[in-house]
């Protein structure tokens, strides 16, 4: 059992690194024709990905092995395959309620997805589910969650953008975009 606290706790460090780095990408990238055949064709590479059909078999074979589900989830986001990796995600958050890492990919696939709504929806539930003693080791990803959600709600609910953003640079001083982004709110 501790060996796969290990492996899922560095595939979730993973996620966190690729989403940290192309959290700007996806705020300024516009979804077009372009991206539709890309996805259509990206459906097609998954199919024939060994690596996930590899990782199927075993689900397969047991349903409820959360490991092979989180390898299998990250595989789907190697392809960008965002709707198997939301739906993997999910199952997980079924297996594994009260786990927080689950909600933090779920909303990162969401958010590579373009679904701002659903995106802004897990981080709030990854928020809710970090438990006290697991804040110390989140703080990046809490701060990014709450960034995340203050900048969606900045033009809808100004004074929540503001508590989120403070939230987020309690959580991670050094952020830049978040100390920008908090200049602007309270400006």
């Amino acid at each position: 059992m501790k060996m796969t606290k290990i492996n899922i706790k560095t595939l979730f460090l993973g996620l966190f690194l690729v989403g940290s780095a192309t959290f700007i990408q996806a705020q300024t990238t516009q979804t077009d024709t372009a991206n539709s055949t890309a996805a259509t064709t990206q459906a097609a590479q998954t199919a024939t990905n060994p690596t996930i059909e590899g990782l199927k078999k075993q689900i397969e074979a047991n349903p409820k092995d959360t490991e092979s589900l989180a390898k299998l989830a990250n595989a789907y986001q190697e392809a960008s395959d965002w709707t198997n990796a939301v739906a993997t995600w999910k199952k997980i958050s079924v297996l594994l309620p009260d786990w927080a890492p689950s909600y933090y990919s779920q909303a990162y696939a969401y958010q590579s997805a373009k679904d701002d709504v659903n995106a802004k929806m897990a981080y709030e539930k990854y928020i809710a589910t970090v438990k006290p003693e697991e804040v110390e080791q989140n703080k990046k990803n809490l701060a990014y969650a709450y960034f995340y959600i203050a900048f969606a709600e900045q033009q809808s609910d100004p004074a929540k953008a503001k508590e989120h953003i403070a939230k987020s640079i309690q959580y991670d001083p050094t952020n830049q975009d978040a100390v920008k982004l908090s200049k602007a709110l309270n400006s």
